[in-house]
């Protein structure tokens, strides 16, 4: 129980590496970003459809994690599934656009100490957009702090697995964490120009994750056996593929690294696969 909440702290902890990220002006290159993403992508995607799926289906045909899948465990297995993805693309529909990395650069980053050079109106222009651009990341942090929390859990159920489940899922989440931490921090920062309290309010979205994590099992502690757990890991794998379709692969494909992302998916399940099979 302990170490799972260490790895879904861990995985939720990766939001401070975007954040560190954002606040040094500093990004990943296209090619390492879509890389990143597109293998989170691909271990998620395989996790999801080849072990948590089936487990849950297992369980609910009243057997272990391995046992012979009845038709209605599957049948109660694919409602779940489909009723993790439901709640997490309604909590998804909170999430404003995402926020580029490179997209505030110009002049507002060079007016600092030059405000005697520029004209009044476009003072008022740089005003404006800082003001936007705090609205942005801390709406941005609210919401994604709101839709990490069924991620904790669904991250902590998966640590709660064999240990060649939980490390593969954790470390996709983690890679997944990173971009958030960006489309927090580099808003903020833009508009305050203050690196501290830019890198704080993303650590907190990230920090939430654990939170969920808590939250999750304090409610639903005594359904973590039996049928529940089975409904339960297959809602978890909804929740994942949800996050891989939505979010993971369409950021990397934004990068323009096509081939990168899709041979990266494919090395994500081959090692995903390998792994299972080894273990």
């Amino acid at each position: 129980m302990l170490v799972a909440f260490l790895l879904t702290l861990l995985a939720g902890g990766a939001t401070s590496i975007g954040a560190a990220l954002g606040v040094l002006g500093r990004g990943t290159s296209p090619k390492a970003l879509a890389g990143g993403l597109g293998l989170s992508a691909g271990v998620m995607l395989y996790v999801s459809f080849v072990e948590l799926m089936p487990a849950g289906a297992a369980v609910l045909s009243g057997g272990g994690a391995t046992g012979p899948v009845s038709g209605r465990g599957m049948a109660i297995a694919t409602g779940a599934f489909f009723a993790g993805i439901a709640l997490i693309a309604v909590l998804d529909r909170l999430v404003p656009e995402p926020v580029s990395p490179h997209e505030f650069h110009g002049r507002m980053e060079g007016s600092h100490g030059h405000a005697a050079l520029r004209t009044l109106e476009e003072q008022a222009s740089d005003r404006a957009l800082r003001a936007r651009l705090l609205r942005t990341g801390t709406v941005t942090a609210l919401v994604l702090a709101l839709h990490n929390v069924p991620e904790g859990f669904a991250t902590f159920v998966a640590a709660l697995q064999t240990p060649e489940v939980a490390i593969p899922v954790v470390a996709a989440i983690a890679l997944h964490n990173i971009p958030e931490g960006l489309a927090v921090a580099v808003p903020v920062r833009r508009a305050t120009g203050s690196r501290s309290k830019a890198f704080w309010l993303a650590t907190m979205t990230g920090l939430a994750e654990p939170v969920g994590a808590v939250i999750g099992y304090l409610l639903l502690a005594p359904l973590m056996s039996g049928g529940a757990m089975g409904a339960i890991l297959a809602g978890v794998a909804g929740v994942m593929v949800f996050v891989s379709l939505d979010e993971l692969l369409p950021a990397a494909e934004e990068t323009g690294e096509h081939h990168t992302v899709i041979y990266s998916l494919i090395a994500g399940m081959a090692v995903m696969a390998v792994t299972l099979l080894v273990l």
